[in-house]
């Protein structure tokens, strides 16, 4: 649930995106000593001495995706409960600290996700190379053991630095396919039976997750259409992992009183009240008795209304944070869409906070002091993520932005029925969705949240990547 919270991803491979890399100033390449520091530390793999290539791990990724943080080997307790091991990149074993690859890392903060391909956190001879859990490769990994009750709840956590080998590469369509004929592999036969009493366990506490549908770029005679791509459950039970592994990683850092975590305020009850209002346009039920994660649950993202109303639905995700505390835990420790203390370990290879919340939670676990640039690290990450944040969404909404108005492009003039989402009480302007092309764009005009009206697309700029539309 954590883990895909707010992104819309559009994929396109026919589409130049190199304008808004060079507007965002986004790196081409390493600068030569990081990358040649990187490259020395793929030729010297250092590995633990544990060794845990006897667990039969797999990953599930998307199927381009060569970046792979995260292996699983699940299996059933005696108890009727579940063992979940989830191996980690070990991002540190390559990254010495005071180095000039962990200084590009800090300055790049996150890997950055275009339609056309990504700008990576580390070089690709170790994100996709050496430190990527490929299948039939010994990698250095953190491997987490989880022990989960037949009621969903966590009964003991243990993690340690091990050698691992991935024996496949799954992709989300495949493992779907298999678990709908009952026919999972057995180091994930138990996945969708977990997978799904971790997302009720959620729900039930108010958690919520955002199931946004990827978007395709497809030609259409002369211009261009966008596809939704419906999410298949396997993508949330494999989330689910995650979360669960985030969820322990936070109360080990909470007993010991030194950590990071990824907290989020509540939604304010007038911005859950809008999203009602967006709901009844969009022919969205959302009845009282229902949370939001139970609505969305729901969903059949592949409708365009209910992608409109996940977009939506974003908007009550605001005040995440990276909070660090040494010696007492914050007063409000809780990640609102988690419903849950929350921290983000598992994504090494794409996320640079993960690196450090993971050796916190090692050295606690192992009854270690915290090294000082580790403690160094918590206190410098909040600044740093929020600024490479801001840039990943400046990156996402610029590549929205952009494909909307290719495919737009040339309907100048032309009418579509729109959905009023919400309303700018100081201004006659309003946000609309509609349904063909699934676009959410800014309209003038003096309308009424929650109704149904005809719109006219005013503008379709490509260079200026902007969209807009008027009431009529």
């Amino acid at each position: 649930m954590a883990n895909r919270l707010a992104h819309r991803r559009i994929r396109s491979t026919s589409i130049d995106f190199q304008a808004l890399r060079r507007e965002l100033e986004l790196p081409e390449q390493f600068p030569p000593a990081a990358q040649a520091q990187a490259e020395q530390a793929a030729a010297q793999v250092r590995l633990p001495d544990f060794d845990r290539t006897d667990l039969p791990f797999v990953t599930i990724d998307p199927p381009t995706s060569l970046d792979l943080d995260q292996a699983m080997c699940l299996s059933r307790r005696h108890n009727g409960g579940f063992r979940v091991h989830y191996a980690i990149a070990d991002v540190l074993a390559y990254v010495a600290p005071g180095s000039p690859l962990e200084e590009e890392t800090w300055r790049r903060g996150q890997t950055i996700y275009l339609p056309d391909g990504n700008v990576p956190l580390h070089p690709r001879v170790l994100s996709e190379g050496a430190v990527s859990l490929l299948p039939d490769q010994v990698r250095a990994a953190i491997v987490w053991t989880i022990d989960v009750a037949s009621d969903g709840h966590t009964e003991s956590v243990r993690l340690e630095r091990a050698r691992v080998r991935s024996r496949a590469k799954l992709d989300y369509e495949r493992v779907q396919a298999d678990a709908d004929r009952g026919m999972l592999p057995g180091p994930i036969a138990v996945l969708a039976e977990l997978g799904q009493l971790l997302t009720a366990r959620a729900l039930a506490r108010g958690g919520m997750n955002l199931p946004m549908p990827p978007q395709e770029v497809e030609k259409d005679g002369d211009g261009w259409r966008l596809v939704l791509r419906p999410l298949v459950p396997a993508e949330e039970w494999n989330a689910q992992i995650s979360l669960l592994t985030g969820c322990a990683a936070a109360q080990i850092m909470l007993a010991g009183k030194v950590g990071l975590l990824r907290t989020m305020p509540a939604p304010a009850p007038p911005a859950i009240e809008r999203l009602r209002v967006a709901a009844r346009g969009l022919g969205v039920r959302f009845p009282k008795v229902r949370t939001v994660g139970e609505v969305l649950a729901s969903l059949d993202t592949s409708e365009p209304r209910s992608a409109a109303f996940v977009d939506e639905a974003a908007e009550l995700l605001r005040g995440a944070a990276y909070t660090p505390f040494t010696g007492e835990a914050p007063p409000d420790p809780l990640h609102a869409a988690v419903a849950a203390p929350y921290a983000h370990v598992t994504a090494p290879l794409r996320r640079l906070a993960d690196r450090y919340a993971t050796e916190v939670c090692l050295c606690l676990h192992e009854g270690r002091d915290v090294p000082q640039f580790v403690l160094d690290a918590l206190h410098r990450l909040p600044e740093v993520m929020a600024a490479t944040d801001r840039l990943a969404g400046a990156a996402e909404r610029g590549a929205v932005d952009q494909v909307e108005a290719i495919v737009l492009a040339g309907r100048v003039g032309q009418t579509f029925p729109a959905v009023v989402l919400d309303t700018d009480a100081k201004r006659p302007v309003a946000t609309i969705a509609l349904e063909d092309p699934a676009v959410r764009a800014r309209c003038d005009g003096r309308v009424k949240a929650g109704t149904r009206i005809k719109a006219r697309l005013t503008v379709a700029d490509v260079i200026k990547r902007k969209v807009r539309f008027e009431a009529l």
